[in-house]
């Protein structure tokens, strides 16, 4: 079975946040690996980079260099042992499906674009779960026929 997180629920294996015990339960039970694009690592990486930045700006805010270079080290280190795993996809049929759900779904439920992305391209590797903690992308894989188990 083909599990796709999105950036919510790789956040939350890598750092500890207020989801992290349920990412942390869930990614343990799995016995194949996570499967990621390079879209997803981008924006995976990006989002550390820009809480190293927000930290730089206010020290109440984001997170530390030493805290950002861990993360991004544990994250090397997964994706070198195989629990990790850079897949494929096609992109001309993930923007195809992301148009399609975009046109069916956000003039009604409001979506950003990453997370149609994101969702596009689990429907596209034929994913069985989408694993996320925010709400609203919850409902768009729903409606999109991925089951949410978190």
């Amino acid at each position: 079975m083909i599990a796709y997180p999105d950036a919510s629920f790789l956040c939350s294996l890598y750092r500890r946040q207020e989801h992290s015990p349920a990412a942390i339960t869930y990614r343990e039970k799995m016995t194949e690996p996570l499967h990621v694009t390079a879209l997803l690592q981008f924006e995976f990486l990006q989002a550390i980079r820009l809480q190293v930045w927000a930290h730089a700006q206010d020290k109440k805010r984001g997170y530390s260099q030493s805290e950002a270079d861990q993360m991004m080290t544990d994250w090397t280190s997964d994706v070198a042992s195989g629990v990790i795993e850079m897949v494929q996809c096609d992109s001309l049929l993930v923007l195809d499906m992301a148009e399609r759900l975009s046109v069916q779904h956000t003039a009604r439920t409001g979506h950003r674009t990453l997370d149609i992305l994101h969702v596009a391209t689990a429907v596209h590797l034929r994913a069985a779960e989408f694993l996320t903690f925010d709400q609203r992308q919850k409902s768009l894989a729903r409606a999109a026929g991925l089951k949410t188990p978190l």
